[in-house]
């Protein structure tokens, strides 16, 4: 029995109110978020000078022994540099930077001969374009004062927080979801597992647990992939052998976005059905910028939601 999915003549209503709770949220939350990363990023950009000489050192060795400097050092540049900027300007693997930025650490299967070539490049277009307005102490070769180190690294750490804001500001809306479904859920007498459930088999009547990876079969050799799913809840009242209720926790700042990732939804739920059968129970927690055109996507797909404003229509699922 569908909760939301069916109920069309509610949409309008329930994606104000959704647009409503969102905004809020981010009005109240969001610039403190983005200030306490800015925070953490200025002590990150401060080690950088410290590693760097006050970024008159910058060579293939610091880079080498120190991986996670490069998305520091390309937001010290005049202008600011994109990863694939540099990949371009640079002339070198985009294996290697994201290497780099990503996995923290030297791609093991380069030739040493080539990471220091291609390192070398790098550092040359990174000193070439240091943006020296920002770091006068370059131009005279003198030491800076703690005040210019600390002006410095605020604008630096504030570049970075610019170019990964969205995802500064999904994450805490991620945490926060999450934080709301435990609370309702333990409030109702539901229990977290969360290290000791590894598949769905295991979770107990009454049980729940986040960030669960499922295999699922998919293509025609059936080749078996893992599928993350934000939450997992096994009812109260299940019978031997029924699967849980799974839940993918969504929340979306502006339209366009949500319309061009609808398709993932629906990718995972016939996973799921190939794998689990028709009857898989799947639904999404949605807070956020979700308009009817998303939500008559999913809801041709099979796909039913509840949305974070009205929480309580978790009960119409059976928890």
């Amino acid at each position: 029995m569908a909760v939301n999915a069916n109920r069309p003549e509610r949409w309008k209503a329930d994606i104000a109110q959704s647009v409503d709770f969102y905004n809020d949220w981010f009005l109240r939350f969001a610039p403190q978020t983005y200030r306490d990363s800015r925070t953490q990023s200025t002590f990150l950009v401060e080690d950088a000078f410290a590693l760097t000489s006050n970024l008159a050192n910058i060579g293939a060795d610091i880079l080498r022994l120190h991986p996670s400097l490069l998305p520091i050092l390309r937001m010290a540049t005049a202008p600011p540099l994109a990863r694939d900027r540099l990949i371009g300007l640079s002339d070198i693997s985009s294996s290697l930077v994201r290497s780099l930025e990503i996995e923290k650490r030297t791609p093991p299967r380069m030739s040493a001969d080539q990471l220091n070539a291609e390192l070398g490049r790098i550092v040359s277009i990174l000193a070439r374009l240091l943006d020296i307005d920002i770091f006068p102490w370059l131009k005279t070769g003198s030491d800076p004062s703690p005040e210019e180190r600390y002006r410095a690294a605020t604008v630096v750490a504030d570049r970075l927080c610019g170019a990964i804001s969205d995802p500064i500001i999904r994450n805490a809306q991620e945490r926060r979801q999450f934080a709301a479904l435990q609370h309702w859920l333990e409030s109702r007498g539901y229990s977290l597992k969360a290290d000791s459930v590894s598949e769905l088999a295991e979770l107990q009547p009454g049980a729940f647990a986040f960030r669960l990876t499922v295999p699922v079969r998919q293509g025609e050799r059936e080749q078996t992939v893992n599928l993350p799913i934000d939450l997992v809840v096994q009812l109260k009242d299940a019978s031997p052998g029924q699967l849980p209720l799974l839940i993918e926790a969504k929340s979306a700042g502006d339209f366009t976005n949500t319309n061009k990732r609808r398709k993932e939804e629906a990718t995972k739920i016939a996973q799921l059905r190939h794998t689990f059968g028709p009857n898989t129970r799947f639904a999404l927690f949605l807070c956020g910028y979700f308009d009817s055109g998303y939500l008559g996507y999913e809801a041709a797909e099979g796909i039913d939601w509840v949305w974070e404003h009205r929480i309580d229509d978790l009960t119409e699922f059976g928890v």
